[in-house]
């Protein structure tokens, strides 16, 4: 299986590190540059934080590191950077991306205020866009919730219906979700 992040911000000193960890986590020696062939510093969306940095996101590095490494591998993830409708380039968002390279999302809810609005709208927006959708998954990064927060998600949960393929837990540093937490078959994996 291949990976790639063809844009991530907020790279310090020890690099990528979203990239980094797809890489171990798909247990690959694809080159980084490949994986995440545009860096940044500055923490904002891929073409403001080239902006802020005097620079571009050049889109041409990102589609020649996809053919390098869709051709080595059969199967390839690819992690966006903040939502379907950021800005990645000059007049191209995540979604724009995800259609020129005709992938299937698997779209992260996060378990906190505000989910219920922003998945269905990320859901429509791809929808709109003719995207497909192989899931949703619901991620805990924050830990314990507050009552309110456990009742949107049950309202979520309910509103997704199949759509829902898994939920993480909040987890440790380092730690693994158990197996059976996402429904990988569904995807085909």
């Amino acid at each position: 299986m291949g990976v790639m992040k063809p844009a991530e911000t907020g790279v310090g000193p020890a690099g990528p590190l979203d990239a980094i960890a797809l890489r171990e986590a798909a247990a690959t020696s694809d080159p980084l540059e490949q994986i995440c062939p545009q860096t940044f510093a500055v923490p904002a969306a891929p073409t403001v934080a080239a902006q802020a940095e005097e620079r571009e996101v050049d889109a041409e590095t990102i589609r020649a590191a996809w053919r390098e490494l869709s051709r080595r591998h059969e199967l390839m993830v690819v992690e966006g950077a903040g939502g379907l409708l950021v800005p990645l380039w000059k007049g191209a968002t995540m979604a724009d991306l995800a259609r020129e390279l005709d992938l299937p999302l698997v779209l992260v809810a996060r378990a906190a205020l505000g989910t219920i609005n922003h998945t269905l709208l990320s859901i429509e927006a791809a929808e709109r866009r003719g995207l497909m959708i192989a899931g949703v998954v619901i991620s805990h990064s924050t830990g314990p919730l507050v009552d309110a927060d456990a009742l949107n998600l049950v309202a979520l949960r309910d509103a997704l219906g199949a759509r829902l393929i898994g939920e993480i837990p909040p987890l440790a540093e380092h730690a693994q979700p158990a197996d059976g937490a996402i429904d990988l078959d569904r995807l085909g994996l």
